[in-house]
């Protein structure tokens, strides 16, 4: 599953970050990446929050989102290279500070990069993922990913991830199918069998759960 960088600007304001965490809830979903979500979606706010406290409302703003290998990376880009953001021993009485600490708290790594005029505040968190392009939900979905391939998963054209995992869909279709008609080739009751996979997969997605 290719993972395509992603960015989007935007003013920031208080009233953005309710639609900045929709659209990392989105792209987030579509990249399979569903147990790294809230977290990822508080990390941003609280970046694009440190711009509006610090930098000023209505600053012309950049949310990006990568992989770095196997981690989520956030950014947030302005164009304020003065007002860099530093982690507060915030006591409970304090006024500011805690938004960095809660950052630090949340990922395996922050910091801040001057870009020419351009300041990036970033944070790294980590997944379930073996490699960049990798899936996360377990075996399974390993052993599923290397029979789509000879179905020419591999072959798939670059788009849209949602239109790949469409397409990808159809082609899960086709995988079971097949396997169902080998079942009755073999004298075996499809029905039965798929009524069974049905049992197994409940059973699995509760464990998860």
């Amino acid at each position: 599953m290719p993972r395509k960088p992603w960015d989007l600007a935007f003013t920031a304001e208080p009233q953005e970050v309710a639609a900045l965490r929709r659209i990392m809830r989105l792209h987030l979903g579509l990249w399979g990446l569903h147990e790294v979500i809230e977290t990822a979606q508080l990390c941003a706010s609280e970046l694009v929050s440190n711009v509006i406290t610090h930098v000023g409302p209505g600053t012309p703003t950049t949310l990006a989102v990568s992989m770095s290998g196997t981690y989520l990376r956030i950014e947030v880009r302005d164009p304020d290279t003065r007002a860099l953001p530093t982690l507060l021993d915030a006591g409970t009485d304090a006024e500011g500070g805690r938004g960095m600490a809660l950052v630090n708290a949340l990922t395996d790594r922050w910091g801040v990069q001057l870009r020419g005029e351009q300041k990036v505040t970033w944070c790294e968190l980590p997944t379930d993922l073996s490699s960049a392009d990798g899936h996360t939900g377990g075996p399974g979905v390993t052993r599923a990913d290397a029979i789509l391939s000879l179905y020419g998963w591999a072959n798939l054209p670059r788009t849209s991830a949602a239109l790949r995992v469409a397409l990808a869909e159809e082609t899960a279709i086709d995988v079971i199918a097949d396997l169902l008609h080998w079942l009755r080739a073999h004298g075996r009751d499809a029905d039965e069998a798929l009524d069974r996979a049905q049992m197994h997969f409940e059973t699995e997605s509760k464990e998860i759960v």
